[in-house]
């Protein structure tokens, strides 16, 4: 079963700076491109950062210089470090990946969520 537990949120001041983990199980890590997204209150979930099995990574205008994607697959754990946070940055952030399944002769992707983490920056 696949699983994705994201963990590091809390609460910051803006100008700080803050990393969140992701551990993954329940398919091959290595093998996948991975993604943060977040979702902040009253708005539509969206992609932060992106990071492919041979490590391109992919941001967001908004936090392009200021969020590092990275991963390390010997432990299966996507992180996200924050830094130079601002209040619009606060939302609950989420683990992402679209995995391939299989079920008899049946092939299809689906795409896995963990719980998130909730991300608040203080003026």
């Amino acid at each position: 079963e696949v699983q994705l537990v994201e963990s590091g949120g809390g609460l910051v001041q803006a100008g700080g700076s803050l990393k969140l983990s992701c551990a993954a199980s329940g398919f091959i890590f290595n093998e996948y491109a991975i993604a943060w997204f977040r979702q902040a209150p009253g708005k539509e979930r969206e992609a932060v950062a992106t990071i492919t099995n041979d490590g391109r990574t992919n941001y967001d205008y908004f936090v392009k210089g200021r969020f590092t994607i990275s991963r390390d697959d010997a432990k299966n754990m996507l992180y996200l470090e924050m830094g130079s946070l601002i209040p619009e940055d606060t939302a609950v952030y989420y683990c992402y990946a679209n995995v391939v399944n299989r079920k008899g002769w049946e092939v299809y992707t689906k795409d896995y969520w963990g719980e998130g983490t909730l991300v608040t920056v203080s003026s």
